[in-house]
């Protein structure tokens, strides 16, 4: 019985039924139109910010749906550094950090450029620097003889949901795929025209291939990404990872039923809302951001030293909040500042309106008050 999606005759010839995605792809046409005016009113500051902001939500989020909790403020400091916009080059402790971050970046540098072997090398390579494992090969296709496979349980009780072709037909699937991404682009021979069917397409028929041995779902989410980007002509202002990771068993089983035929309406479905998901995202990401620049035009003649420092450390959470808000310990943590004075001084962010005071007692807590500028 053949199982998955690369043994059977009508490989890679995926097919499906456009007309129960219409709705969700003209609701992303709009909601793209919407955000992108929203963001073309920004200030310049403030575009940077937003679109860092997204970057580092993107390579947090695609990490951690791999199982790696990498440092957010690393990823920021990467970011920054290679863009060139901190004044001096701020250090970096995690090199899985600054590996992700380098990778966001090139994708939305190079997204209008044709894909290449080269280029998913390259990116392969930027993604596992510093991994210290000889038996991993970084930048190239997978060799292995031993099966492919994506498992779940303990030793004794695994279940394989998927596996790959053998590691001597990936170099084969994969100048088929790059030859199929780069002709289906805009104003090529095999367009395709609505560049999230495009970019849900590219991720499933990478995923399907697994090319390396290890990075295979970050950098199919890249792949993705640099789809919308060539479809919207220009970088997408979005984080997919930020949604799937937030759902991950649903990404999980949707890409397990994807991997079983080729008929693939239900996985262009799951996609394209993901991706409609995701600009329901930005735009509340672009309110957050307004909201902040307010409140620090607002209150930044109002707050000392300690009090600038814990309220930038609460606007690093963004749209989510602060988890379990701010606490007269947590200040203490944050700004080194005795019991008392931070007492004092959150009651003082409270008497000017910059924070919101919720519970009694010991479960005080302060959250930012964001609502009213």
């Amino acid at each position: 019985m053949k199982k998955y999606n690369w043994q059977q005759a009508d490989w890679p010839n995926f097919h499906y039924d456009i007309s129960r995605i219409d709705e969700s792809l003209l609701s992303i046409s709009e909601k793209i139109g919407f955000v992108s005016g929203k963001f073309e009113h920004l200030s310049a500051h403030l575009q940077t910010e937003t679109m860092i902001d997204l970057m580092v939500e993107e390579a947090v989020k695609t990490s951690e749906i791999e199982g790696e909790h990498i440092s957010r403020l690393d990823v920021r400091s990467s970011i920054k550094n290679k863009l060139g916009l901190n004044q001096k080059i701020a250090p970096v402790h995690d090199k899985r950090a600054q590996g992700i971050a380098e990778l966001m970046i090139d994708v939305r540098k190079s997204f209008a450029q044709p894909l290449s072997e080269t280029k998913l090398f390259d990116w392969h390579s930027i993604l596992m620097a510093g991994i210290a494992n000889p038996k991993l090969k970084i930048g190239r296709w997978r060799t292995g003889k031993e099966p492919m496979q994506i498992i779940s349980g303990h030793q004794g009780k695994m279940t394989v949901h998927y596996e790959a072709p053998p590691s001597q037909h990936v170099s084969k699937e994969m100048k088929r795929f790059i030859r199929w991404f780069n002709e289906s682009a805009p104003n090529k021979p095999n367009t395709i025209k609505f560049a999230p069917i495009r970019a849900a397409i590219a991720h499933l028929y990478f995923e399907s291939i697994h090319p390396f041995d290890d990075g295979n779902g970050r950098i199919g989410r890249a792949i993705a990404e640099k789809a919308l980007s060539q479809g919207f002509a220009h970088p997408v202002m979005l984080s997919l990872s930020l949604i799937i990771e937030s759902k991950r068993k649903a990404y999980y089983a949707a890409l397990k039923a994807a991997s079983r035929t080729n008929e693939i309406t239900n996985w262009l479905i799951y996609f394209v809302n993901l991706i409609l998901s995701a600009q329901i995202e930005v735009e509340a990401q672009i309110n957050f951001i307004l909201r902040k620049s307010k409140f620090f035009d607002k209150f930044k003649d109002a707050l000392n030293e300690r009090q600038l420092k814990v309220i930038k450390r609460m606007m690093q959470a963004g749209v989510k909040g602060f988890e379990g808000g701010m606490s007269a310990k947590k200040y203490m943590i944050i700004t080194g500042a005795s019991k008392a004075t931070a007492t004092r001084d959150l009651q003082h962010l409270f008497s000017i309106k910059a924070l919101i005071q919720t519970g009694q007692g010991r479960n005080v807590r302060y959250e930012l008050n964001l609502t009213s500028w």
